[in-house]
């Protein structure tokens, strides 16, 4: 088969989006070689988590072809490319961050797109009104058109299901894995160097996202004073909500203990995440939550939110809290850091469950729908 990409969010975006679709594009290139992929983008941008790409024979970038799709580079992703689809004798093409092109469903070329989350239609106070019109315009568009809509969990396809009245058969859940380097386990001199070259604490908790609003650093925070000598490292960064944090920060006198990184390598980050004492991710809304996966491979506990998609991304030996409630956020950090046994236990049995998740089951789940269509 010939496979297209909405690849932008591959060579633009470091985070979110970018690792769902470079990680996508990586696993299937590599377990199902046999196809030859091809990945659409505006512009080419030097991305270095797409260095798998100059080993792969199987893979070909491609830029907009005519004169038109190279002066107006929006129009061309939004409808234009479906000329080089075409061109390039293209079987099925895969939006992989909400999008599909008008027109593709006059052609011959299969479509699946990928939805993530409908977070701007449940919280729609964290989004501008423009943005909110635009993403509801978009997606819909994309689940009416698409043969196939692929939803990233349980609570995801109810989304689409609810808010879109998209029929259930339409749509296939399809669980995102995480990136390789997340999944081996790091010497302890590899990860004392990493420690040593951002001088954090031998002990300490982590925190991984972006800082906005629904990420809901502030209430981790407000955990932290409460609990003597406690270390809190953060990778992530933000604009307004992370200056809100920031004067919390200096207002309560954590700048010791609050050790704020970012524009780090993934292999520094998973070293990062195989030191950590527990990982807190008390996120209001998620689509899945990859930073849940990314810990259980990294054998560190988690605590995250009470319902929504957390669980399915935590298991059973994660502990959930309300996310909204400092107090029990405190109260499982320190159950956890007070009970030898069960820390092991939720490493041992988060492990496990991460199994669940690895890149071959899910470049198979990923691809058996290629194949369906």
């Amino acid at each position: 088969m010939r496979i297209g990409f909405d690849a932008k969010r591959a060579f633009y975006n470091q985070t979110g989006l970018g690792n769902y679709s470079r990680d996508s594009i990586r696993i299937l290139s590599h377990f199902f070689q046999d196809n030859d992929y091809f990945l659409y983008t505006p512009k080419l941008i030097q991305n270095n988590r797409l260095s798998f790409l100059d080993e792969r024979e199987n893979c070909h970038t491609r830029v907009p072809f005519s004169l038109v799709g190279n002066l107006f580079k929006k129009y061309w992703r939004s409808k234009n490319i479906v000329k080089d689809l075409i061109q390039d004798e293209i079987d099925i093409y895969h939006g992989l961050s909400h999008e599909l092109p008008l027109g593709i469903e006059k052609t011959k070329i299969k479509s699946v797109v990928s939805i993530h989350d409908l977070i701007f239609i449940r919280y729609p106070h964290l989004f501008n009104t423009i943005d909110r019109k635009i993403y509801h315009k978009k997606f819909l568009s994309a689940c009416k058109r698409a043969d196939k809509i692929i939803a990233i969990s349980k609570q995801t396809k109810s989304d689409i299901i609810e808010f879109f009245n998209i029929p259930e058969n339409k749509i296939k859940v399809v669980y995102q894995g995480c990136n390789a380097i997340f999944q081996k386990s790091i010497p302890n001199d590899q990860k004392q160097k990493v420690i040593s070259k951002y001088n954090l604490p031998r002990n300490f908790l982590l925190h991984v996202s972006s800082i906005t609003e629904r990420k809901n650093l502030l209430n981790i925070l407000k955990s932290i004073q409460k609990i003597n000598n406690q270390h809190l490292v953060i990778i992530g960064d933000g604009k307004s909500y992370k200056n809100k944090c920031l004067e919390y920060i200096r207002k309560h006198k954590l700048s010791d203990r609050v050790h704020l990184i970012h524009n780090i390598n993934l292999k520094e980050m998973a070293a990062i995440y195989q030191s950590a004492d527990i990982m807190l991710y008390p996120s209001l809304f998620e689509g899945f939550g990859l930073p849940i996966l990314e810990a259980l491979f990294s054998k560190t506990p988690v605590i995250t939110s009470k319902g929504g998609c957390f669980s399915e991304a935590g298991g059973k030996h994660s502990i959930y809290i309300n996310p909204l409630s400092n107090k029990e956020l405190t109260q499982a950090i320190i159950k956890i850091q007070s009970d030898k046994n069960l820390s092991v236990k939720m490493i041992e049995e988060g492990y496990q469950y991460a199994q669940n998740f690895t890149e071959d089951k899910v470049a198979k789940n990923l691809f058996n729908i290629y194949k369906n269509l």
